[in-house]
């Protein structure tokens, strides 16, 4: 299963209305075209007469396909769907980590579409169940882990020697950092981990790619992943044959448990690593500091527009121009010129700055006891400070940066000393003589591969670069650059760009 609103149709699925429980975004409820499901099971499948297991299997897309089967699933109402389709099913309706901890039977495989619940949603106590059910064999995982990671870890644990998992994944795995524990886990107990990655979307109403995984020979273990990019899914009884085997110390070391990378072909990440290994050249993060702006917690209130601001009596000392989003943003460099057509235009880019300590004058004091005030000091944000008209982490950068993007990430110097919310990267160089290079590299080839080969595809074709990721941006030198053929990085580029979907179908 997995996470968003789609209805039966062509491709497949059974989706199932939940009432009362969570909506089907937040209960991770999207269910696997059956074309998916059965070649996930006949591949897992060997004999007749080997007992499957399906943690999460709502309506019973993978149940139906064998015989012998156990079926886990919280949602009566999705369990009773899979009980009709597959009568012969072995069903436990409840929660997943629960059951896993009591039962002492053994599988000879497993197949699913674990429930791709998002960190924020995953919570309480079923969240932490399955944490302490991981830890019992020396996986962690962070409170910001997704549910189908500790899914297939407390998957793996209930296998017999010698058995198979194939399950649908998200594309996550390429790049999230609880997916780390997941393949360090996958390659300690099988002999064989092949990740599948599918360019076309499994789920065409989702934004979240999902990619395949095959695992065989439980009780085993392995130094090397294998992976294998595809356009498209077809239909198979095997896993590709093709594949790129990635050996775990590379993975670990020269990617950063990454596995996005190999989406490109070798020579092409030979080249990329040969420049970023170079000692003129430097991790993003080594140069500045990365981080994102402040969180006003009722920005409505915070941003004033400059004619609101002067009909209030508010003080120049206590506004400050802000960026609040990408959008606003030129290219290359933030003036003094443009926030000053923000001006022009009244748009509500003045940022109330009130430090703590600041005495405050009759006029702000009647703006903190207006209806908006009282309302604005309820939400989380504001009533969780003190004061709580007090807006943190208010900083002025050398640089902004664009945390989600369509072609490129943004860098734009900041000239005109404005701030930003924490819908932007603020950019803080640790010796500012480097500002004029690095903004030169930013737009070079290499630097925006570098910045995809970090980031990773939001839906809707954006590319999101959290602070972790923009720090390990590599920076090359300009004679070290000006060596290459920018031609290489371009293709690579565009690849990058249909993975994400940006520009394509």
């Amino acid at each position: 299963m997995m996470d968003s609103d789609i209805d039966s149709g062509s491709y497949g699925y059974s989706k199932v209305t939940h009432h009362p429980a969570p909506s089907v975004k937040e209960s991770g409820a999207y269910y696997t075209p059956k074309a998916v499901a059965s070649t996930l099971v006949r591949w897992a499948v060997r004999h007749d007469d080997d007992r499957l297991l399906d943690p999460s299997c709502g309506d019973g897309s993978f149940v139906v396909a064998h015989n012998n089967v156990v079926g886990v699933e919280r949602d009566p109402e999705a369990a009773t769907r899979a009980k009709q389709r597959a009568p012969w099913l072995d069903l436990h309706n409840g929660d997943f980590f629960t059951w896993a901890e009591q039962t002492n039977e053994r599988f000879d495989c497993a197949a699913g579409n674990p429930p791709f619940i998002r960190y924020q949603t995953f919570n309480g106590a079923v969240r932490k169940r399955a944490i302490a059910l991981c830890a019992t064999i020396g996986v962690p995982f962070s409170g910001l882990s997704s549910s189908w990671a500790p899914f297939l870890v407390a998957t793996s644990m209930l296998l017999k020697p010698g058995g198979r998992m194939a399950f649908v994944i998200p594309a996550a795995i390429g790049h999230a950092p609880y997916a780390a524990p997941v393949i360090d886990r996958l390659a300690s107990c099988f002999n064989a981990v092949h990740i599948v990655a599918i360019r076309r979307k499994l789920f065409p109403r989702l934004s979240e790619d999902c990619w395949l995984l095959f695992a065989d020979g439980y009780g085993g273990s392995t130094d090397h992943l294998k992976f294998t990019p595809l356009d498209r899914f077809s239909e198979v009884r095997m896993p590709p044959c093709s594949a790129t085997r990635i050996p775990l110390s590379e993975w670990r070391g020269t990617w950063n448990k990454r596995l996005r990378p190999y989406l490109l072909n070798s020579d092409t990440r030979s080249l990329y690593q040969a420049v970023a290994k170079r000692p003129d050249s430097k991790r993003l993060g080594l140069l500045a500091s990365v981080g994102i702006g402040y969180v006003s917690g009722a920005n409505k209130f915070f941003h004033l527009r400059p004619s609101q601001a002067e009909q209030l009596g508010i003080p120049e000392s206590l506004l400050c121009a802000t960026v609040r989003n990408g959008r606003m943003l030129p290219r290359r460099t933030l003036t003094n010129a443009i926030v000053n057509g923000w001006r022009q235009s009244d748009e509500p880019m003045l940022l109330l700055r009130i430090q703590r300590g600041t005495e405050l004058s009759k006029n702000v004091i009647s703006y903190l006891e207006t209806e908006a005030a009282r309302q604005a000091s309820k939400r989380y944000k504001c009533r969780n400070r003190n004061p709580w008209y007090s807006v943190p982490d208010v900083r002025i950068p050398d640089f902004f940066l664009t945390y989600m993007s369509g072609r490129s990430s943004n860098l734009v110097r900041n000239l005109a000393k404005a701030t930003c919310t924490n819908a932007l990267h603020a950019v803080s160089l640790r010796d500012r003589r480097f500002a004029s290079r690095l903004l030169e590299m930013w737009w070079s080839s290499y630097v925006q591969l570098s910045c995809e080969l970090e980031g990773h595809a939001l839906g809707g074709g954006m590319l999101k670069l959290e602070p972790r990721e923009a720090a390990n941006v590599v920076i090359p030198s300009p004679e070290n650059i000006n060596s290459f053929s920018s031609s290489v990085f371009d293709d690579a580029i565009s690849v990058m760009h249909k993975w994400r979907h940006y520009g394509s179908s």
